[in-house]
């Protein structure tokens, strides 16, 4: 809907302050009347009438207030129709992606920026992401709408021979979409399940798009990899299910199946980019029997040629960890203290946590302790701090299970 008024209006703020005037109205509304038979369309043409309102009242739009009144007023169905469009370059939020991936702006703000319009992610929850304050974020955001408004970046999907440049602005969007999903940064539920589905239902759209990317299928198969495992990752009441503790009969095969071949096909190209190496990754686990059998080995190996590509202080936290579960738990838990002395993760749970756990394995129950009392003081997730302080309970009570984060 946000995506559908940006095309009307070409007003970023706007589409989103009316989009939440829409539904503030519908929670009033609906529970008088009911809810109408098109949900969607309602939403979308209050919304629609509530920017064209604010442009009159602000004296401004004279241009699209002129275009609309030429135009016949769209009716409920086919506002309908906008909503539950599912694909095609026709799709606002396709178009919204490529206009917010535009090369003017920054890698950064490109990413920040759709995840905000077309993900309905919080500025909270994309700093966290981009490992950055909330207020630097929202400086961020408010500069990209600028730049976009100011340099008239035109609201489309681009031509074939335009499409290579905006590629990794795109993907990382999708990852970016994707990863929040599939582990919330904020809050009590441990995954978005609307984010997962969307981030896949427009990788999909990319790859048919971009058939002779192989970084998009790689992709594409590692979000089909990672929410293979969805149903396994949680208890009934919520509660985090580690890797390792998962029921592996509950990953879906026909993901696992799907990313497999479209993995393949990415790599007989000739090309290894980061996404496919990650989805590499993601597949030793899916071809696992079981736990024991893991291949730590190849994905400690898959790991150092990603971060001679890809040298973020997360990849080289995951390396850490892909290390010492092969075996060399002593290097492992060496190659954290290297970054915790970069500082670039200070802040960051996961560094602590990963830290903790592998203390545990080594049988320091005390230091592991810490490590994770430190966890939980960074943790931001419901559903992560409850893992947590169950996993500080065992090594406080002396109990060492074989489970991981």
């Amino acid at each position: 809907m946000v995506a559908a008024l940006i095309r009307r209006t070409g007003d970023w703020d706007l589409a989103e302050e009316c989009a939440a005037e829409a539904f503030e109205q519908a929670s009033r509304s609906w529970a008088v009347d009911g809810v109408p038979d098109r949900p969607g369309a309602w939403l979308t043409t209050v919304a629609g009438n509530r920017a064209l309102d604010r442009l009159r009242r602000a004296k401004r739009g004279a241009e699209l207030l002129e275009q609309a009144a030429r135009e016949q007023p769209a009716q409920e169905d086919e506002m309908d129709e906008i909503w539950d469009q599912e694909s095609g370059l026709e799709d606002d939020r396709l178009r919204l992606i490529f206009t917010c991936c535009h090369p003017a702006l920054a890698l950064e703000a490109r990413v920040a920026l759709t995840l905000r319009s077309l993900g309905g992610l919080s500025t909270a929850e994309i700093a966290r992401a981009f490992l950055v304050e909330e207020a630097t974020m929202a400086k961020r955001l408010t500069r990209a709408k600028a730049k976009i408004a100011a340099a008239r970046i035109p609201y489309r999907v681009p031509p074939p021979e335009l499409l290579p440049e905006r590629t990794g602005g795109v993907l990382a969007v999708l990852y970016l979409m994707f990863n929040e999903g599939y582990l919330a940064a904020f809050g009590t539920d441990l995954i978005r399940a609307d984010l997962c589905v969307e981030a896949i239902r427009l990788a999909r759209v990319i790859v048919q798009l971009m058939p002779g990317e192989p970084e998009a299928a790689g992709l594409l198969a590692l979000m089909l990899l990672n929410d293979s495992r969805r149903e396994a990752r949680a208890g009934a009441d919520g509660q985090l299910i580690s890797l390792e503790e998962q029921d592996r009969t509950r990953w879906n095969q026909e993901q696992i199946d799907e990313a497999t071949l479209l993995l393949a096909g990415s790599f007989a190209q000739g090309s290894a980019g980061p996404y496919q190496l990650q989805a590499a990754i993601a597949a030793c686990h899916a071809q696992a029997q079981d736990a024991s059998s893991t291949d730590w080995s190849q994905i400690a190996r898959l790991y150092g040629l990603l971060q001679s590509s890809t040298d973020t202080p997360v990849v080289k936290l995951n390396r850490a960890v892909a290390v010492a579960m092969s075996g060399a738990v002593d290097q492992g838990l060496a190659m954290l203290d290297e970054l915790e002395h970069d500082g670039r993760l200070a802040g960051y749970h996961l560094l602590a946590a990963a830290r903790a756990d592998l203390l545990r394995r080594r049988g320091d129950r005390a230091g592991a302790a810490a490590s994770y009392e430190l966890a939980l003081e960074l943790v931001t997730s419901d559903s992560e701090r409850r893992f947590l302080t169950r996993r500080l309970a065992e090594v406080q009570a002396g109990q060492s299970g074989q489970s991981r984060i």
